[in-house]
């Protein structure tokens, strides 16, 4: 049984390894050489000290640039590095509270509320209403709004408080 090789990428063809013929080739100051044999072009590239690089195997005749392959391929692994890392990341955290949570309950929650605000993550306010508390629903509007009023100089309402079955939810994002 034989492993297979992951592949990072599509597949480039270096130096023995480009089938053509004859390629367009391009030196390493991006200036061309015109179309050279395959043979002659891989000595020009060994004068370089470099790769011949195919970097367009579909043109009529392929392109070739002669370049550090392996620098290359590092530098690819860097950008992409450094895209993954500028690349915004966010988590949608929930606080649950009742219609009749008590004022010091409410300020505990609130204070975690504010935490994840300037962690820069969402936050999913939802008030459950059990049995009978569902009449209550006025109150669990005045619950959210208080909490809205909390937090306006750290967020923002992206979903007013709306109705999901026994459960009010309201959504805020960071500023």
């Amino acid at each position: 049984m034989q492993k297979k090789l992951k592949s990072h990428g599509p597949r480039v063809n270096i130096n023995r390894d480009i089938r053509a013929k004859e390629v367009r080739v391009i030196d390493p100051d991006a200036n061309q050489l015109g179309v050279l044999a395959i043979h002659k072009a891989l000595a020009v590239a060994g004068d370089f000290g470099l790769d011949l690089v195919e970097v367009s195997p579909t043109a009529k005749p392929p392109v070739c640039k002669i370049m550090d392959y392996g620098r290359y391929k590092y530098e690819q692994t860097k950008k992409q590095h450094e895209a993954k890392k500028k690349q915004s990341t966010f988590q949608v955290k929930e606080i649950k509270v009742r219609p009749k949570t008590g004022d010091h309950d409410l300020n505990t929650k609130l204070g975690h509320i504010k935490k994840f605000l300037t962690k820069k993550d969402k936050v999913k306010v939802t008030v459950v209403f059990r049995g009978r508390e569902i009449t209550l629903s006025q109150r669990g509007r005045e619950l959210l709004d208080k909490i809205a009023v909390e937090t306006e100089e750290l967020a923002v309402v992206e979903q007013r408080p709306k109705f999901e079955g026994r459960t009010m939810v309201m959504m805020l994002a960071p500023k």
